[in-house]
């Protein structure tokens, strides 16, 4: 970390990677989602690991998950992204896969929240819009975010970027975030690296950093 003017300015890993300035953004590792890629079980395992290691290490954990509505509350950009994803030309043929009360809307059993933590449903790619997410972590003070989940080039990728413009580090654990489009998701990292505001990095030296984190309660605990 560099001091310069009064500011605090985070340039390594080690010095963000910390209870008191990182939150773990889970992202749509729902029952309908995880299926649909092919490395999908994968993904969950690796997800489920980094979310015990951060769960002792005291970090703060919220999930997302991406929920439709019913057709009668569906609008002009609702039914256009529909047919498009569901290769429809007939709005009357669209389907509404996440509706609030399905199995397909759940969270992974694996990844079953705990009372601490908190579940952000939302309509959009971005995790910030229409949810709480910003006001949490400017709240509880959070400098940084790990983000990891389904799908990378989907809705992964616009939540980095909105946290960078709300001056939150985003950091992308690379091979905890599962992709539809490899080469799609190839293009959104180089492009995420290419600017800059965004730490790239594996589960493997994120894993690391948080085992080496005090437990809290312990005489060693920062």
């Amino acid at each position: 970390m560099i001091t310069d003017n009064g500011i605090e300015i985070f340039t390594a890993l080690q010095d963000l990677v910390h209870p008191q300035r990182t939150a773990l953004l889970v992202y749509d590792m729902q029952v309908g989602i995880i299926p649909q890629i092919k490395e999908g079980a994968e993904i969950l395992s690796k997800v489920s690991s980094l979310l015990q290691a951060t769960r002792r290490a005291g970090i703060r954990t919220i999930f997302t998950r991406h929920m439709s509505l019913p057709p009668e509350l569906m609008g002009s950009f609702q039914y256009r992204m529909a047919m498009a994803w569901q290769g429809k030309q007939n709005p009357a043929e669209i389907s509404s896969p996440f509706l609030r009360d399905s199995q397909a809307f759940q969270l992974a059993p694996e990844l079953q929240p705990l009372p601490s933590e908190a579940i952000f449903d939302k309509l959009s790619m971005s995790a910030f819009e229409g949810t709480p997410l910003q006001f949490t972590l400017r709240d509880c003070g959070i400098r940084s975010l790990l983000l990891v989940g389904i799908a990378l080039e989907i809705g992964i990728e616009p939540t980095c970027r909105q946290a960078a413009d709300l001056g939150i580090i985003p950091i992308l654990i690379r091979d905890a975030c599962g992709a539809g489009n490899a080469e799609a998701a190839n293009h959104c990292v180089a492009s995420l690296q290419h600017m800059g505001d965004t730490i790239v990095t594996d589960l493997a030296t994120i894993s690391a950093l948080v085992s080496a984190i005090p437990v809290p309660g312990t005489s060693d605990s920062r």
